[in-house]
């Protein structure tokens, strides 16, 4: 009956909040109390009985109550700070401030005239806040906020159990090291006491509060302009907050020793509710929020002379991603890669008792946390490459992205997961990794088959372009530039994964499909690519691919005769319009599907309503790579250091991340300066062509599309476009291959009247092409590169997981 009086109370103050047209005093206390002190509600009960609606009214009709509310709420917070919360009274009191602030911020932020409003100091507005910085002035009411939350998540016997007796004095609770009261206990990091789940809650709800605060990137109208800083992610990463360190690695080592599958007693989250959850959730969150790249200055207002002092070096400003990016115990790596990988794998798991286990949600956010461990620490991601350890990543995320293929809805997760694996493919190690056999055997509708992780990637891959929904295909030139970049170190794919890639060659080579857009023709020369890397390096153990390519010769055929005509063009695109959807007229095309792994599901299609998702459109595959060459030793040299080399009249522009706007003289110096001991006419003719030719596809296709057209809306192609790329094409490795082979194969058919594949295999499988194929090209590795436009993407994919979820 108590808790019911409470809300009644609460609810009347609400009331009288809204109805009230005069300004109430900041020294009625009696009034504000009703909002904190007097109350147990619930967060729920907050939001139920704090409608929008009348939050709206008072910021319109009596900002100045609006103000003074959020004033109070931050003078308890503070006072709460400094005394450390001895009572329960006071505990209470913190928790009710909390959830109204949740509550009121988002609609202070949704409004431009306001957003300024907790940047801003108003003399007298509350004891605490204006005493504390009687030297320097008042800070603004932000800060305040923020520095007290710091504390109180720190704070024993509320947020963290006490080693010690509680302080004595308020001086006492000051001068308190936090690094004593690490949430959790991490391999490297302080040892914590015993989990409480009280603590858990209260960690939560000011978790809650601070990302609410984060949140006002949600409502500033989108900009390309990547240096506006959140202001309250800036300060809160900044030095001023004394609890940076201990909170990152708090906040690190909540969401990677959580497992939600616990003893494995089945059923048991039903029976129990996991309170850990929600606070492993909001860390994650909090996590990936505050790691954002830019460091530094304020955006909204003038910066501090502390947050002045970094300007030059804009990335350690920001102390999270400092401590980020030095961690370097491997036990440490160890720890957060295991914790990772047991979380994102969790909702692939399989029992015998349907729904039995405990499957989290949050693994989104969990991608983005590998993303930026991985992009902001070298060292921890050349750490993951090192093992196999990186398999059990990559599964999860080849699970995620087949799952989602269908659901226009869940387009953004598609994208994070083929940008982790272009990451990771950059590096030669991850490549060698692919070729560990597959045995785990993940629900997944894809085919069945024996191979290795490669086959797996490949066949997913495939998966992906012939029966993904029409907004992935700005990703098909990522998913193959994957491909291409692991090509040369794949020892032997299975004749599943070489069918569905000669599949592909199929799908991408066709006449419509060719002639349809500036840009299709980039889709066939990744994948020959990619066949040229297997065949140079890799010849011995794939014999399944050089089948496949022998049954499928006269792919290879029709590209060299590809027609350039005018009459050729119209009746390709003739069938275009009786067949408009590229992909679909993929997915026609003849494959070899077989049945699919045990306990999969189907794509799941999108919701009603769901379609509308939009997000900032991803750059071209270009400008999120940059080109390396693979050295005889495994190193990798940047062909853009060597062009400026050799080309010193070139002068780069400080963003650009490719070769798109290069000369061919730059590329061809590149190509000389690869080997110091052999000249270009020393070389096989193919090699510097070929490698000249892959580098120019960008600039060839824009150059041919605006000589044919001013407009890409109106683009058509013309025979000088096709010719332009037509005799690009790298297919001499490829017809010396059959020159030889095909000859070779039908003979031994013949002579023995054979028609089982598995002799013509063996066959392949002991051959040679050693000194009948062209000089090996070297080997050019597409690095994935930071650039502005991944970053606004990350940033509006980030806060869009977050308010969805």
């Amino acid at each position: 009956m108590g808790n019911t009086d409470s809300k009644l109370n609460f609810r009347k103050a609400v009331i009288q909040l809204t109805t009230k047209t005069q300004p109430v005093e900041a020294t009625d206390d009696a009034f504000w109390d009703q909002f904190w002190a007097d109350t147990a509600t619930t967060v729920q009960d907050v939001f139920a009985l704090v409608p929008a609606a009348e939050i709206r009214a008072v910021r319109e009709e009596s900002p100045s109550n609006l103000a003074t509310l959020c004033y109070k709420a931050v003078e308890k917070l503070v006072q709460a700070a400094e005394s450390g919360c001895p009572s329960e009274k006071e505990k209470q009191i913190v928790l009710n401030c909390s959830r109204m602030l949740t509550r009121i911020l988002p609609y202070i932020f949704e409004d431009q005239d306001w957003r300024g409003f907790f940047w801003s100091t108003v003399p007298g507005a509350g004891r605490a806040v204006t005493d504390e910085m009687d030297d320097d002035g008042a800070r603004p009411l932000a800060e305040s906020l923020l520095l007290a939350m710091a504390d109180l998540l720190f704070c024993p016997d509320f947020t963290v159990n006490s080693h010690r007796r509680g302080p004595d004095s308020v001086e006492d609770m000051q001068t308190i090291d936090s690094c004593e009261y690490i949430w959790e206990a991490g391999v490297g990091f302080a040892q914590s006491p015993p989990l409480n789940y009280i603590h858990d809650l209260n960690r939560t709800e000011l978790l809650r509060l601070l990302l609410t605060c984060f949140s006002e990137a949600m409502y500033l109208p989108p900009s390309s302009d990547n240096t506006i800083l959140n202001p309250w992610v800036s300060f809160f990463c900044s030095t001023e907050n004394r609890h940076a360190l201990p909170l990152f690695t708090s906040l690190v080592n909540v969401v990677c020793a959580y497992d939600p599958v616990g003893y494995g007693i089945p059923y048991n989250h039903l029976l129990f509710s996991d309170y850990r959850e929600q606070l492993v959730e909001q860390a994650v969150q909090i996590l990936i929020v505050t790691l954002e790249h830019d460091g530094g200055g304020l955006a909204h207002r003038a910066p501090s002379p502390s947050s002045m002092e970094d300007q030059d070096s804009v990335g350690p400003d920001n102390l999270f991603v400092n401590y980020l990016s030095r961690i370097h115990r491997e036990e440490d790596y160890d720890f957060v890669l295991k914790g990772l990988a047991r979380l994102l794998v969790n909702p692939l798991m399989q029992t015998y008792l349907p729904n039995s286990t405990k499957k989290i949600q949050f693994h989104q956010e969990l991608l983005v946390l590998f993303w930026k461990l991985c992009d902001f620490n070298k060292k921890f991601l050349f750490f993951v490459l090192k093992s196999s350890d990186v398999l059990d990543i990559l599964v999860p995320i080849l699970f995620y992205l087949n799952d989602a293929r269908a659901d226009q809805s869940r387009v953004g997760l598609m994208h994070i997961g083929v940008f982790i694996l272009l990451l990771l493919s950059g590096e030669r190690n991850f490549g060698v990794r692919l070729n560990k056999p597959y045995s785990v055997h993940v629900p997944m509708d894809i085919p069945v088959f024996t191979g290795t992780h490669a086959d797996l990637l490949i066949v997913v891959f495939h998966k992906i372009i012939t029966s993904g929904h029409q907004r992935l295909q700005p990703l098909f030139d990522c998913l193959l530039t994957i491909v291409v970049n692991v090509s040369p170190y794949l020892k032997s794919l299975s004749m599943v994964a070489a069918n569905k890639l000669l599949h592909l060659l199929e799908a991408f080579s066709t006449n419509w499909f060719l002639f349809s857009a500036s840009q299709n023709h980039h889709l066939v020369f990744f994948l020959l690519e990619a066949f040229n890397n297997i065949i140079q390096y890799q010849f011995d153990g794939n014999c399944n691919l050089v089948y496949a390519i022998i049954r499928k010769r006269n792919l290879f055929h029709q590209l060299a005769n590809l027609p350039s005509d005018p009459a050729s063009i119209q009746k390709a695109l003739l069938r275009k319009r009786k067949s408009p959807d590229a992909i679909t007229g993929i997915s026609r095309t003849s494959s070899q599907e077989t049945v699919s792994m045990e306990g999969s599901r189907p794509a799941v299609p999108a919701e009603p309503g769901t379609l509308k998702t939009s997000l900032v459109a991803i750059p071209a595959i270009d400008k999120l790579t940059e080109k390396s060459q693979v050295s005889e030793d495994g190193t990798m040299i940047s062909v853009l250091k060597m062009e400026h080399s050799h080309a010193p009249h070139h002068t780069p522009q400080a963003d650009h991340t490719t070769q798109a706007d290069h000369t061919p003289q730059a590329v061809h110096g590149a190509i000389v300066g690869a080997s110091d001991t052999e000249s270009v006419s020393g070389r096989d003719n193919e090699d510097v062509f070929y490698t000249e030719a892959e580098m120019e596809r960008r600039r060839m296709s824009s150059t041919s599309s605006t000589i044919s057209c001013t407009s890409q809306s109106h683009w058509a192609p013309t025979p000088d476009w096709v010719l332009s790329w037509k005799c690009k094409l790298p297919l001499q490795t490829i017809m010396r291959l059959l020159q030889v082979l095909v000859p070779q194969v039908e003979k031994i058919c013949i002579d023995k009247g054979l028609t089982d594949e598995s002799e013509i295999l063996k066959f392949l499988q002991h051959g040679t092409l050693v000194g009948l194929l062209p000089v090996p090209h070297p080997i050019l590795i597409r690095k994935y590169q930071a650039n502005a436009g991944t970053a606004m993407w990350f940033r509006t994919y980030m806060w869009g997981v977050v308010y969805l979820r």
